[in-house]
């Protein structure tokens, strides 16, 4: 972590609100993301990406500097969000049809098809562990590259590509089982 950052985590610990507000500025976006790519609803993400805000700002008394980037801290923290959202939700919303789907756009079969795989996937990542989840997210969301998992999460670059690949292989077999 660069002295700057230090500084301004430091700040934020304080309750400084233009050093909370900085924090807020350099990830919300990709916290957003991140709760994106597991939710797929824009107005939970919306509520969960503050959710992750508030927590922070609760929390960032506590925090120890471990090594591993203050962003890693934060994807813990939005990873608990979703997994809280998924445990309170009782009722998973259905998705309605556009009528604007006549006429040369995907017909009906194809695209409650298309909704059964996203539904199916979805299931399965969530299956997968919260690392596991992390790094498919920056590999193939973000677009990271190893070397830049490997630093965000505190792991070899190696370690990552081994990680990514057992991910891709357990998600592969629980679609195909239809877990």
């Amino acid at each position: 972590m660069t002295d700057d950052a230090r500084q301004l985590l430091e700040l934020a610990r304080r309750r400084d609100s233009e050093a909370i507000a900085e924090l807020y500025h350099q990830y919300a976006q990709k916290i957003a993301r991140y709760i994106y790519y597991r939710v797929s609803d824009s107005a939970v993400v919306e509520d969960l990406t503050a959710n992750v805000f508030l927590i922070m700002v609760e929390k960032l008394p506590r925090y120890q500097d471990t090594g591993a980037p203050f962003e890693a801290w934060l994807y813990r923290i939005a990873s608990a969000q979703v997994a809280d959202y998924y445990r309170t939700l009782k009722k998973r919303p259905q998705e309605t049809l556009s009528e604007s789907h006549a006429n040369g756009h995907p017909s009906l079969e194809t695209m409650v098809q298309d909704q059964e795989y996203r539904r199916r996937l979805q299931l399965a990542i969530n299956q997968l562990s919260e690392q596991e989840q992390t790094i498919l997210f920056l590999r193939f969301v973000e677009r990271k590259k190893h070397e830049e998992v490997a630093q965000k999460l505190g792991k070899t670059p190696q370690a990552v590509a081994v990680l990514q690949h057992r991910a891709l292989k357990r998600l592969a077999a629980m679609i195909e089982r239809g877990e």
